[in-house]
């Protein structure tokens, strides 16, 4: 007797026999306003990263208030970020935007003379704070340089969700890296903010590879990006830096493409795509790699207990979901219902598309509404999700993780392999102990 299939169960299993996951799975496609913080917020780790970079918000006292809330920075501390306020004067025209941000400079690197690299942050489109940054950023470039770079990007809510900042932050730093000469050795450039542990960590690992030319974007210190060209091999650390790898191709950089770095397996195919590129024998791969592995495979097991079989549904917020429900699913085997993103690039994502189910459902952009229909009908153990939706969610009795954690979290690399697998665990441990009735 014929088996009946339905034409999209057929679809998913000849997706899932060809090894394509959800590389072909047509997402939903949803238009409405991004629910998630603006790309301000990335100066919350960008600003500890660049050691000697000082970001300047050109925005509003709300935009001051958040940074300063988010940030948690004392304010007898001299942070690495502030923000010059504009007011009514301003923006009434009694007072000359540029020669009113001149002043705040000056002031600035008289009181701080070891910042190298100062980065104007708009937190509103140029026609709304009716000033153009760029410009600024130009003429100020020429006043103090050699001995400081200026930066402009624009963080701005109606722009940018709150990891596109980063990705604008490294265009702006790219644009003005110089292009490194036809015959310039080869090296490796790690695309994409890591928190230092994880950068020393991948170092490590390089070198016991034989890849000693390393460098990082971005770098500790604003002299620290080299020359790009095309000697450059490009790993990308970040999901979400997608205009950046464009623009490193553009300068002739070569964009090695892998599932991102999160859990055993996609750290494993991450550092295999560089070893490949560099031609390391697979004798010395394993060598350097498998002990790294094996404390990874045995820090997620003391999770999966708790999260196989859990059906997690993903809202859109950090462009890193795909990679989340990937290393839930392969190493937990967690069941994946959703995953929302807020942008979708289909290339940028393929290797880790290609390994996640051909049943999930992929969904690019936010309608909250329906998506808040689509988790009430799904009725998941596990809601991943903005902080504005965790709450009403908990009230409901359902059990939330905030996914901006993620992005605070340093959960990259074999080492935090079981952090990763916490961060998902903890929230339904919660429920299990408070024993919460609905």
């Amino acid at each position: 007797m014929n088996r009946h299939v339905p034409p999209h169960v057929a679809a998913a299993e000849a997706r899932e026999a060809d090894g394509l996951g959800c590389t072909d799975v047509t997402p939903i496609k949803q238009r409405g306003q991004h629910e998630v913080f603006c790309g301000l917020t990335s100066i919350i780790w960008l600003h500890r990263k660049v050691q000697d970079a000082f970001f300047l918000i050109v925005g509003s006292r709300t935009c001051a208030h958040l940074m300063q809330s988010a940030a948690g920075v004392m304010i007898f501390a001299e942070p690495r970020f502030g923000t010059a306020i504009i007011d009514d004067r301003d923006l009434s025209g009694m007072a000359d935007m540029n020669e009113e941000l001149d002043k705040v400079v000056a002031r600035l690197i008289a009181r701080r003379p070891d910042i190298r690299m100062l980065v104007l942050v708009g937190s509103c489109p140029s026609e709304v704070i009716k000033l153009d940054l760029g410009r600024a950023a130009m003429k100020l470039n020429e006043r103090f340089a050699p001995d400081l770079r200026v930066l402009s990007y624009s963080g701005s809510g109606i722009e940018t969700t709150f990891t596109q900042g980063e990705d604008n932050f490294l265009q702006a730093v790219i644009g003005g890296t110089p292009r490194a000469a036809p015959d310039a050795p080869r090296q490796l450039l790690i695309a994409g903010c890591l928190a230092d542990v994880i950068e020393d960590q991948f170092t490590r690992i390089f070198h016991g590879l034989g890849i000693e030319n390393v460098h990082f974007l971005p770098a500790r210190h604003a002299e620290g990006v080299p020359p790009i060209g095309p000697n450059t091999t490009v790993l990308m650390a970040q999901p979400y830096l997608t205009e950046t790898a464009k623009m490193l191709e553009k300068k002739g950089a070569r964009v090695l493409t892998a599932p991102f770095p999160l859990g055993e397996e996609g750290t494993t195919a991450w550092l295999r795509a560089a070893a490949d590129a560099f031609d390391v024998p697979a004798d010395r791969f394993a060598a350097i790699t498998d002990a790294g592995r094996e404390r990874a495979r045995k820090a997620v097991s003391l999770y999966r207990d708790r999260l196989a079989g859990k059906r997690v549904f993903f809202f859109p917020d950090s462009q890193m979901e795909p990679s989340l429900a990937r290393f839930l699913s392969r190493e937990v085997d967690a069941e994946i219902l959703e995953v929302g993103t807020p942008y979708l690039n289909k290339n940028h994502m393929a290797p880790d598309l290609a390994l996640l189910p051909s049943s999930v459902r992929l969904a690019e952009g936010q309608d909250v509404d329906k998506q808040i229909d689509r988790v009430r009908a799904d009725d998941p153990d596990l809601i991943i999700c903005g902080m504005g939706l965790g709450n009403p969610f908990e009230a409901e009795g359902r059990t939330t993780k905030w996914s901006i954690e993620f992005a605070f979290t340093p959960i990259q690399g074999y080492e935090q392999a079981g952090d990763l697998a916490e961060l998902f665990a903890r929230p339904l441990g919660r429920r299990d102990l408070l024993q919460v009735e609905v």
